[in-house]
């Protein structure tokens, strides 16, 4: 029996293993319960259970790690879970106020604590435009590169240009948005002569680089996804290696490319401090609707620059924003995995 089979059947697994197994799992249990009530009294269980699994571990090392696994797999998902619960539970105080207006209302006051007035449509609208901005930079500069860097550039050229792409995702946030701020948008505001100094154009200008390194590495295994043969069947048919790659390679990396492509808007959707840096935190709608030269607010910027003072259906109302990205960001995330499944399904000859 293989070890992931072993490890999945229970009988392999002594009844002392599964005691073991039992006993760390209520004290883990407990741990939470504890830390949820009383957290001053976590430090108990936590204790017992490292005790037991100390011993687990010394008596049956392997059978212990297997269970260790399954308590990480199952925290993961009972962590998503209670975020989740907390999110939408805390939101309920601003859906109740406002109803659907929190996210359709459109005439003023959007956003006003003395009124108890708070709109979320200027906030996704501004996301909406920043995201957009975002992806025309990084979709189309995130494919090309991997186009370039799994079929064109030579060996010596990839093994140095791949990890430098990659490296531009461990700058931090902050850093883009500094940068933007001092940079980008002083050459627009002296260049253009704007009116002010931030702007929805700017951030998404460094939100699209930010973009860059997940849609490049994403759209790169896809590309390399290909088999071989497929590719080699169109040269030795006469077509040349730029033909071979618009014509068999891109078709049959497309799905996984447009995975690529939605998990780079899920990351513009979700970027919090660059934005937060470079716009001008006006809770408006820009005047028109398509002048990205206005600083006014994303969904995430609201969040960071007003959580320190928001009491009331004010918070409240920065969870539902919390839960509008949330959803946001788990529809894209779940597109991406079904998009991602129908590449394998017809890379390996399935319908």
């Amino acid at each position: 029996m293989s070890t992931g089979n072993r490890f999945d059947a229970l009988g392999e697994i002594d009844r002392e293993t599964q005691l073991v197994g039992a006993t760390s799992g209520l004290a883990l249990l407990a741990v939470l319960v504890a830390f949820l009530v009383a957290a001053q009294y976590a430090v108990y269980p936590l204790v017992a259970f490292v005790a037991v699994v100390a011993y687990g571990w010394y008596a049956h090392q392997e059978n212990t790690a297997a269970v260790l696994m399954f308590f990480t797999t199952a925290s993961t998902i009972v962590v998503l879970g209670l975020i989740t619960v907390y999110l939408f539970v805390k939101s309920i105080p601003a859906f109740e106020t406002m109803g659907l207006d929190i996210l359709l209302k459109t005439n003023q006051p959007l956003w006003e604590r003395a009124s108890n007035t708070y709109s979320l449509a200027p906030m996704i609208w501004g996301t909406l435009l920043t995201t957009a901005i975002a992806m025309a930079i990084a979709a189309p500069l995130g494919v090309a590169g991997a186009l370039f860097i799994s079929e064109i550039a030579p060996r010596w050229a990839r093994e140095i240009i791949k990890p430098a792409v990659e490296m531009l995702a461990g700058i931090p946030s902050i850093v883009y948005g500094f940068l933007g701020w001092v940079v980008v948008t002083e050459y627009f505001y002296r260049e253009l002569q704007l009116s002010n100094f931030s702007s929805l154009m700017v951030a998404g200008i460094m939100i699209g680089v930010m973009a860059l390194p997940t849609v490049v590495s994403v759209a790169e295994d896809a590309i390399a996804s290909v088999p071989g043969a497929m590719k080699d069947g169109s040269l030795a048919l006469g077509a040349s290696d730029w033909q071979t790659i618009k014509s068999v390679t891109f078709p049959a990396a497309f799905s996984g490319i447009s995975a690529a492509v939605i998990l780079g808007v899920g990351r513009a959707v979700g970027e919090t401090m660059a934005a937060t840096v470079i716009l001008g935190h006006q809770q408006a709608f820009p005047d028109p609707l398509y002048d990205v030269w206005e600083g006014t607010e994303t969904l995430t910027s609201l969040i960071a620059s007003q959580y320190g003072i928001a009491t009331g259906t004010q918070l409240s109302a920065l969870f539902a924003a919390g839960v509008v990205l949330f959803v946001t960001v788990l529809a894209l995330s779940i597109g991406s995995q079904f998009v991602e499944a129908r590449m394998r399904r017809r890379l390996g000859g399935e319908q």
